[in-house]
């Protein structure tokens, strides 16, 4: 049965209306991926040896590395759930046509389920800890006490796996453990109460007993059988269609008038977000953005030259690369009928693009806070902002016109829906919108000034400002050049 499935997949794969952009895409990320669990192989290999040498050192109190590595592996799982929860794509299915075949629904369930259990996310711990463990049988450790501690370490990530689903699809499920890795997060990072003086001893209690991994495996196959019977209870057409009955109100966008025929696409896109979970968490994500540039401000960053000028165009940018980088995917779900009608694509780009714009301005409002951290951290917003409007705002239009991939705004209801609003494709995408700032700051920044380099970013921006009616006529032309193929792609709903 699993070989009538892979069969439905590349074929779906090969005759996507978008398979060489897709082609494309996978490979530049399977290059990634290999890389990365290069460097993991690598990592569980060394980390014995470079904890060692620490610890004779000095640099580090422990009695061996093995002591560190139980230590710190709760804030290694902890960073497992966040990256899965923000990259891992859901086990969708397409329930429809599979309904229609001869599939029985605990098959597709079980198909979609372990198609988690064999990704990449879980397929990057084990390349950690399995060379780890040789290196712990090869430095003499008991062999049924490091076999017991990796079948443990294998139980744990099998069961964020699950849980990661489950918070992907119930809100229960999501505000409590958000609650809970933000408290610790907190009162750990300030010293009020550090969890590893109760973690590191469970951790070691897996090594001591052999028969305790039991215990993460049995909670991995719980979960698992679980998620099985949920999805299976959902599998239907008309799952989450049901909803909660609300007065209905009206909403007053009056105020955007102003921009005059614009004003239309600007309301229907405000009422998405307030209205469409999926557009919410972006807009939200997108937001959050602004506190980035926290991440630089540390000794190791600090030295880097162009780090500033980074967090500049993160902070005020997260609404623009989110949300205007699924642009006009948005739309897709009607795109066809919106080209059917009298639509200058003019207005409907224009509508996009002041949207990104406003958006970025109140994120560089709220960016305000950094000037307490130094005139150096505020300008770097402003030139940040600059760019992102003038410029940035642009080059996401341009590469709009190649975005092929449709968006169910009605997938977070589903049982296997696929509610990601930031996944790998879109980080993929944010490579030329960064680059290019990046080698204009050098550009000015190392051979004259950081000044210099601040001020190269804010002209490019105000440029792009002065030559926006230029640049949208070569952007009208794109989309115009790719409406059909667009349009096919978005009538495809696999």
């Amino acid at each position: 049965m699993l070989k009538y499935f892979l069969s439905l997949e590349w074929k779906s794969f090969l005759r996507s209306a978008a398979f060489k952009q897709n082609l494309a895409i996978k490979i530049i990320l399977g290059f990634f991926a290999f890389i990365i669990l290069l460097e993991f192989i690598g990592l569980g290999a060394g980390s014995y040896f470079i904890l060692e040498e620490f610890i004779e050192d000095g640099k580090i109190n422990a009695g061996s590395p093995f002591e560190v590595i139980n230590k710190f592996l709760i804030f290694w799982f902890v960073v497992d759930l966040v990256f899965r929860y923000a990259m891992q794509k859901m086990p969708v299915a397409n329930i429809k046509p599979l309904l229609y075949l001869p599939f029985t629904k605990g098959k597709i369930v079980k198909y979609a389920l372990g198609k988690t259990v064999f990704s990449f996310f879980t397929l990057l711990p084990a390349m950690f800890f399995i060379p780890f463990s040789i290196v712990l049988l090869a430095k003499g450790y008991d062999v049924a006490g490091v076999i017991s501690w990796h079948l443990a370490m294998l139980g744990i990530t099998l069961s964020l796996n699950f849980l990661n689903i489950f918070i992907n699809n119930k809100d229960v499920v999501f505000y409590p453990v958000a609650a809970i890795i933000g408290v610790f997060a907190i009162t750990q990072y300030y010293g009020i109460f550090d969890i590893t003086i109760y973690t590191q001893p469970i951790f070691e209690f897996f090594y001591n007993n052999a028969w305790s991994f039991v215990l993460p495996i049995g909670t991995a196959v719980f979960f698992g059988w679980y998620a099985y019977k949920y999805f299976k209870g959902q599998l239907y057409l008309d799952a989450g269609l049901k909803s909660k009955v609300k007065e209905a109100k009206t909403e007053d966008l009056s105020f955007l008038d102003r921009f005059g025929k614009i004003s239309t696409y600007l309301k229907n896109d405000i009422k998405l977000i307030k209205r469409n979970k999926r557009a919410r968490t972006t807009f939200i994500m997108g937001f959050l953005f602004v506190f980035y540039g926290f991440f630089f401000m540390n000794d190791i960053y600090e030295q880097i030259n162009g780090m500033k000028i980074f967090a500049g165009l993160f902070c005020t940018g997260g609404f623009l690369f989110s949300f205007g980088g699924l642009v006009p995917s948005w739309d897709s779900s009607y795109y066809k009928l919106m080209m059917s009608q009298n639509i200058p694509y003019r207005e409907f780009l224009l509508s996009k693009w002041w949207l990104m714009v406003i958006c970025t301005a109140v994120s560089f409002l709220i960016c305000t806070f950094y000037l307490y951290f130094g005139l150096d951290w505020w300008l770097a917003m402003v030139c940040g902002a600059i760019y992102n409007i003038g410029f940035n705002s642009s080059v996401v239009l341009w590469g709009g016109a190649y975005v092929k991939t449709p968006i169910d705004l009605t997938s977070n209801k589903k049982a296997f829906g696929d509610s990601k609003a930031f996944n790998a494709k879109t980080l993929l995408m944010l490579i030329p919108k960064l680059i290019l700032p990046i080698v204009i700051y050098y550009a000015f920044g190392l051979t004259i000034s950081e000044s210099a380099g601040f001020i190269a970013i804010a002209v490019t921006g105000i440029l792009g400002l002065l030559f926006r009616n230029k640049i949208f006529e070569i952007i009208e032309g794109l989309y115009k050049e790719e409406k059909y193929d667009t349009i096919a792609a978005y009538a495809q709903k696999n």
